[in-house]
């Protein structure tokens, strides 16, 4: 016997799973149910009878619609006004796409940092909001408001979580389950403008803080070490905390992983100092944990770092800004951008133009002795 309520946000919510698919109908608007699938995915549908052969098409998602909206649009289909998208084949629900071709075809082939982003992106966003959704029921319109929602707590975190979205969708593109990627040209937050480096003055305040802070308490040493590293050779946090021996060379280290992939970064003497002066101590890396030496020291571990901003007053200054300031104190000692880009392990010249515009007064200089030059030239 059919299963009939008047349906609510709040009871739709609570409709428990069974073992077999089972529908609600509605009992204030005639043609309209929930769907509810053994994995807990539930939509909402409408049967239409009316032309004497029963169609059963499909609204959308109940977490992503009301029972408001469901019901608009119900009769706006019975009224002839609204049309229904119906499918020529059955697609993939968008989890079972991740775990099967998308695993299989794209992220088995990514790297390591790529597949940890990935497995964040899903675990805590895509798979909650799009998992039980057959991959061409997700329109721009839900994509749209998921992140709206992301964003509004996680700016930075929604932009990646959206390439990683991008690109499924992508793929199941290519597989045919879908026209258009719904996830396409919708517009990225803005990312926070590079307009920090430390002056010399900082610099000296914050290795003065750095010692002062060892002395205070020798175990925070490695922490110092790590934040000196970062400032001497420009290196990403992430590639420093997870440093092992064996990328240790003479005079460069060869990490084996990256943002951009394996690359050399050589060391100036500073640099070789400070890594030479760390203890061996039978771990495989250079900052192992205190509480657990197979694995390095974790990112909530390094928390010397804002008790040394603050001291030296720069409170408004990332980790990650040691490493622009390295880049812009490489380019205004006049080091070509490339050789720039070759220090940082940028792919691209274009990602250290952002760099150029700390040498406009070496700029200004050069323009003044060509005109300078040419003018002496001039008047012989």
């Amino acid at each position: 016997m059919p299963r009939r309520m008047r349906l609510s946000d709040r009871n739709v919510a609570g409709l428990r799973t069974e073992k077999s698919e089972y529908t609600v109908w509605d009992t204030k608007v005639a043609g309209l149910g929930v769907r509810v699938r053994p994995s807990g995915h539930r939509t909402f549908i409408h049967l239409d009878s009316g032309s004497g052969s029963s169609k059963r098409r499909t609204f959308g998602q109940t977490t992503l619609m009301t029972v408001k909206e469901a019901r608009a649009r119900c009769l706006g289909v019975q009224s002839g006004e609204a049309e229904l998208y119906s499918p020529t084949a059955c697609a993939p629900l968008f989890g079972e796409f991740v775990a099967g071709p998308w695993t299989s075809e794209c992220y088995e082939r990514q790297k390591p940092s790529s597949r940890r982003r990935a497995d964040s992106s899903l675990t805590n966003q895509l798979l909650p909001v799009f998992g039980g959704v057959p991959l061409d029921r997700i329109d721009r319109h839900s994509v749209h408001s998921w992140f709206d929602r992301c964003s509004a707590t996680a700016p930075g975190g929604a932009n990646r979580t959206l390439d990683v979205l991008g690109q499924i969708m992508n793929h199941a593109k290519v597989h045919g389950h879908i026209e258009t990627n719904p996830a396409s040209g919708i517009r990225r937050n803005p990312k926070r403008k590079f307009n920090r480096f430390l002056s010399r003055a900082e610099i000296r305040r914050l290795h003065y803080e750095l010692d002062r802070c060892v002395a205070e308490r020798p175990s925070r040493a490695a922490q110092a070490d790590i934040i000196r590293l970062l400032a001497s050779t420009g290196c990403r946090f992430s590639e420093i905390r997870t440093l092992k021996w064996q990328e240790v060379g003479v005079a460069a280290l060869d990490l084996t992983d990256s943002k951009t992939g394996p690359r050399t970064v050589y060391l100036s003497s500073k640099a070789r100092e400070i890594i030479g002066q760390q203890p061996r101590t039978g771990s495989a890396y250079v900052f192992p944990s205190p509480d657990s030496p197979s694995r390095p020291l974790g990112r909530q571990q390094v928390s010397l770092w804002k008790l040394v901003r603050r001291r030296a007053g720069i409170e408004d200054v990332r980790l990650h800004d040691l490493r622009h300031t390295f880049a812009s104190y490489a380019v205004m000692q006049g080091i070509p951008l490339p050789t720039v880009a070759r220090l940082l392990g940028h792919r691209q010249v274009s990602m250290t133009l952002r760099y150029a515009h700390v040498a406009d007064r070496e700029v200004e200089a050069a323009a003044e002795r060509i005109g300078t030059a040419i003018t002496a030239m001039c008047e012989q």
